[in-house]
């Protein structure tokens, strides 16, 4: 068990699973099979990681945040509260990929910034969804399964496609808003009302 969990006894991590001991998991978290969490990641309260997910050094995840299997959540990546992210997707940190530099040599950390992903509270990115950093998820935003993300997010947008664009607002609850008129948006599962205005969507 890492040195740094705390406490131990609420924490389970898989034994298949290879969970760095400079890493710091949150109690009630639970990192299962196959899992790979790199050093000073940082994971909070009541996490799951699944089968094969990976966490690169130092990323930041908040408390209650779902990495299913097989997610690629890659440096310096940061992931607010309640953030969903689904199987096989991959939050990227190259601007400029390259295996090699412009002579030939074969690149080192040293070659290259890694630039971040930052996910907002309460945001989902689907199954097979890749967000190219830097860019930013907003809040309970809804990234659809299979985009491609390339451009920031606002808030409570619900993006699809390749390269993915806004084709609608979702709620706190993830169900497509219906809009009701006069900017108004209400959400079929709570009621709940938010207003657009400038291309945004608040709460009311």
């Amino acid at each position: 068990m890492p040195q740094a969990v705390t406490p131990q006894e609420a924490v389970g991590i898989a034994a298949t699973a290879d969970v760095d001991e400079r890493a710091t998991i949150g109690a009630g978290s639970r990192v299962w099979h196959l899992a790979q969490i790199r050093e000073d990641a940082t994971l909070g309260r009541d996490c799951t990681v699944g089968r094969g997910a990976y966490v690169g050094p130092g990323v930041v995840i908040g408390d209650r945040v779902k990495l299913q299997n097989h997610a690629l959540v890659y440096e310096p990546a940061r992931l607010g509260d309640g953030v969903f992210i689904g199987p096989a997707a991959v939050l990227t940190n190259d601007e400029f990929p390259r295996a090699v530099t412009a002579d030939g040599r074969l690149k080192s950390g040293a070659d290259w910034t890694a630039v971040a992903v930052v996910v907002h509270e309460g945001a989902s990115v689907g199954a097979r969804a890749v967000c190219v950093a830097p860019v930013t998820i907003g809040r309970w935003a809804l990234v659809a399964a299979g985009a491609v993300v390339t451009k920031d997010v606002p808030d409570f947008a619900l993006v699809v496609g390749v390269p993915a664009r806004r084709v609608g607002w979702v709620g706190r609850a993830g169900h497509p808003l219906r809009a009701a008129g006069a900017g108004l948006w209400v959400c079929p599962e709570t009621g709940a009302e938010y207003h657009e205005t400038d291309g945004r969507l608040i709460e009311k």
